[in-house]
């Protein structure tokens, strides 16, 4: 699954520096040359209030143009596995979102997996909750962006899938795993896998009694 770096460019350029005719070259070669390429993200516009500030523009600016962000790049390449994400600050927003894409011909409750946007620093906040809580109930496959432990414990039962920097912030502050021979394991599959076990070993039983055990990607 590919992340497309979002966070970063609005945080620190206010704005896509990369073309979107850029961004599906690139994600055409990654799918050809490393292969196995299960779900790109599309260049999706945050709406938290820092991103907000820094773009100068409002929540349904960046609704819309996370929205023609997905029109456009499968525009330029249909046979990518292109993720659509929502956007938005509160419930109302995110429905609307939803409503938008409805609007483009675009139904969501039968995308393979769809991206949750803006939702990581407050995800085990009652709102948060209850965002994921509804979207769930619309029939969506979520894909929760940047989801840590204590967030997944709240919702990992309704999330199709969840991604995570922690484990590499974690491992840059411990020693290699025995057997690994580099400086730190930040970067290291057999540090991410270990940290997933436990991860999924720590969620409660209950939850997953009804419904599929998450696909928790490193």
């Amino acid at each position: 699954m590919l992340d497309s770096g979002g966070f970063t460019e609005l945080s620190l350029h206010g704005q896509w520096t990369v073309p979107p005719a850029q961004y599906a070259a690139a994600v055409r070669r990654y799918a050809d040359e490393i292969g196995e390429l299960e779900r790109a993200a599309i260049q999706d516009w945050m709406c938290e209030p820092q991103i907000l500030a820094k773009t100068g523009q409002s929540i349904y600016d960046h609704q819309s143009r996370t929205v023609a962000s997905y029109l456009n790049l499968l525009w330029l390449d249909d046979e990518l596995p292109w993720m659509p994400v929502l956007q938005g600050w509160t419930l109302d927003d995110y429905l609307r979102c939803i409503d938008m894409y409805a609007a483009m011909g675009i139904d969501l409750t039968v995308e393979p997996l769809v991206g949750l946007g803006s939702v990581c620093r407050r995800q085990s906040t009652r709102e948060a909750v209850r965002i994921v809580e509804a979207l769930y109930a619309c029939g969506l496959r979520l894909h929760g962006f940047g989801f840590k432990t204590t967030g997944l414990r709240e919702v990992h039962h309704l999330l199709y899938s969840s991604d995570s920097l922690a484990w590499s912030f974690n491992a840059r502050h411990h020693a290699p795993l025995p057997g690994c021979t580099h400086k730190t394991c930040s970067n290291c599959p057999k540090y991410a896998l270990a940290w997933r076990n436990r991860l999924l070993a720590s969620l409660t039983d209950w939850h997953q009694d009804t419904t599929p055990q998450p696909h928790i990607a490193a």
